[in-house]
C-alpha cells in the first residue's frame, strides 16, 4: 500500500494575468535538428532528441545550462519519460529501429530494445508500468516492462502507425493508422487486440477526456497534396466504439485536453486557427487565431497549473499563448527558425520549445509562477483543511460546491455557472483520477509528487510514498 508520510500541502491561487515572456535561448550543436523534447519531473530535467546529430542532450530545469550529452545512435527521434523508474526512453533508427533506455539519475544509456523500424511515437501506460513504441515499417506496437527494460509483446496493428494515446481509466492503448484510416485499441493488462474503430483520414493525433471517459482522435489527411481532413472522432472509453464527429478545421495535426474547463484543442495547420471543443457536449464553442494558413506542422501544450494553452506555429516562427479560461489569445512570442518540439517544466513553470532549423531550444517563462508552500508541520486547527493520504486513501474535504459534476449549473445572480468537480494530477499537468469530497482510493498510483485541483486556478500539492 503507499501512503502518506508527511502532507506537502498549500492551496495557491492562481492569477490568469498574462505574463509569458522570452526567458533565454540554448545553443545546440550544429546540425543537431531537435525532434523531440520531454519533461523528467523526478530530476527536474529536460530531455532533447537531437535527429542529426544522433544524441541526446539534458538540460538542467533550474538553471537552463545543458548538463549532459548523450550519444544514442542515428536518427534519435522519439523521448518519453517513465517517472516510476526515473527512466527516459529514446527512439533511434530509422532502419535499425532501436529504443535507448536512458538512467535519469546518471543520464547513461543502461539498455537498448529492438522496436521495429522507423520506431516512434512512445506511450506510457503508468497503470502496469509499461511502454508502447510504434514500429512504422512493421505496422505494429511493441510493449516494454518499464521495470526490466525488456520488449514482452508485438501487437500487429493497422497499416502505417502514427501516433499512440493512453487511457488511464481504461487502461486502454489507441493507435492510429495513418494508411488504413482506423484505430486499433489495445487492452494495456493484456496487450491484445480488443477492438478496430474507423477513423476519418490519415488519423494523426489522440488526446483523452477522462471527466467523460472519451477519446478524441485528429483526422489530418495528407497536406503535401492538398487532400485535408477536417475532423475529430470521439471515441466512447467504455465501449471503444466511434459515438460522435467534429468539423474542425483543416488539417488538425496536434489535440490536447484542459482539465480545468473539460475543453479539447485541435491546431490546424491548414486554417492557422486552434478550434476548442466543449468535452461535455462535443461541439465546437470558439475558433482562435493562431499561425498563419498553409502551414504543415503543428503542436500544442497544456500549461494546467496556470490554464493555458501553448500552440506552435512552426512556418510562422512563434507560439500562440491561449487563456483556457476565456479561449482568447494572450500572447504571441517570436521565436527562431521551424519550432515545434515543445515540453512543459511546472517546477519552474516554464515551456521549452525546439527550433528544428536554427538548432536551439528556447525557453517561455510565465512569471505568475503559483508561490506553493511545504510544511511539515501539523495543521492548525482553525486553518483551512487541506486534502490527506493515509494508507493509500486521500481524504478530501467538502468543496464549497459540493461534489456534483461539471456539467451540473449553480444558480447565481449573473445566471448560472458550472459546478466544479475536483481532480487529482500528476507532476506534469495530466489528468490522474476524479476526486470527490471523503475517502478517495488511490493506493494503486505511483509514488510521487501529485496536485489536488479542487476549484478553478486552486492547486493543492500532495507526496505520496510507498
Amino acid at each position: 500500500m503507499k501512503y502518506l508520510s508527511v502532507l506537502l500541502a498549500v492551496g495557491c491561487l492562481l492569477t490568469a494575468v498574462h505574463a509569458q515572456w522570452l526567458e533565454t535561448t540554448i545553443r545546440l550543436d550544429s546540425g543537431a535538428s531537435p525532434s523531440a523534447l520531454c519533461y523528467n519531473p523526478q530530476n527536474n530535467k529536460v530531455y532533447c532528441a537531437n535527429y542529426g546529430r544522433g544524441t541526446v542532450s539534458v538540460i538542467n530545469g533550474a538553471t537552463n545550462v545543458i548538463a549532459a550529452t548523450i550519444a544514442i545512435g542515428e536518427e534519435a527521434s522519439d523521448l518519453s519519460c517513465n517517472p516510476l523508474g526515473n527512466k527516459v526512453y529514446c527512439a533511434y533508427g530509422r532502419d535499425s529501429g532501436r529504443l535507448a533506455v536512458i538512467d535519469g539519475a546518471t543520464d547513461s544509456v543502461i539498455a537498448t530494445i529492438a522496436v521495429g523500424p522507423y520506431p516512434g511515437p512512445l506511450c506510457l501506460g503508468l497503470q502496469d508500468n509499461k511502454v508502447y513504441c510504434i514500429g512504422g515499417e512493421a505496422n505494429q506496437v511493441t510493449v516494454i516492462d518499464g521495470a526490466r527494460d525488456s520488449a514482452i509483446a508485438t501487437i500487429t496493428v493497422g497499416t502505417m502507425p502514427q501516433a499512440l494515446g493512453y487511457d488511464p481509466q481504461g487502461n486502454t492503448v489507441y493507435c492510429a493508422n495513418r494508411v488504413s484510416d482506423d484505430v486499433t485499441v489495445i487492452d494495456g493488462a493484456a496487450d491484445s487486440v480488443v477492438g478496430t474503430v474507423a477513423a476519418g483520414y490519415m488519423p494523426c493525433a489522440f488526446c483523452c477526456n477522462t471527466r467523460n471517459n472519451r477519446v478524441y482522435c485528429a483526422n489530418g489527411g495528407d497536406y503535401p497534396i492538398g487532400n485535408y481532413d477536417s475532423t475529430v472522432i470521439v471515441i466512447d472509453g467504455a465501449t471503444h466504439r466511434a459515438i460522435d464527429t467534429v468539423m474542425v478545421g483543416d488539417f488538425p495535426l496536434a489535440i490536447a485536453y484542459n482539465a480545468h474547463n473539460n475543453r479539447v484543442y485541435t491546431a490546424n495547420a491548414a486554417a492557422g486557427t486552434v478550434t476548442v471543443i466543449d468535452g461535455a457536449r462535443d461541439s465546437v464553442i470558439a475558433t482562435v487565431p493562431a499561425g498563419t494558413a498553409d502551414d504543415y506542422e503543428r503542436s500544442l501544450c497544456f500549461d494546467t497549473l496556470h490554464n493555458k494553452l501553448y500552440c506552435v506555429n512552426y512556418q510562422a516562427g512563434n507560439v500562440t499563448v491561449i487563456d483556457g479560461a476565456t479561449n482568447s489569445v494572450l500572447t504571441t512570442i517570436a521565436l527562431e527558425s521551424l519550432p515545434h518540439p515543445i515540453a512543459w517544466n511546472p517546477a519552474q513553470s516554464r515551456v521549452y520549445v525546439a527550433n528544428q532549423r536554427s538548432n536551439s531550444i528556447q525557453v517561455i517563462r510565465d512569471t505568475t509562477t503559483p508561490a506553493v508552500e511545504e510544511s511539515r508541520k501539523p495543521q492548525a486547527v482553525s486553518s483551512k483543511p487541506l486534502p490527506t493520504i493515509v494508507r493509500g486513501v486521500l481524504y478530501l474535504p467538502r468543496a464549497e460546491n459540493g461534489d456534483s459534476p461539471p456539467e451540473r449549473l449553480r444558480p447565481t445572480r449573473r445566471g448560472t455557472v458550472p459546478i466544479f468537480r475536483p481532480i487529482l494530477l500528476d507532476i506534469s499537468g495530466r489528468w490522474v483520477i476524479d476526486l470527490c469530497p471523503g475517502a478517495n482510493d488511490v493506493s494503486r498510483l505511483a509514488p510521487g509528487v501529485y496536485f489536488v485541483l479542487d476549484k478553478p486556478q486552486a492547486v493543492r500539492k500532495v507526496v505520496i510514498e510507498r
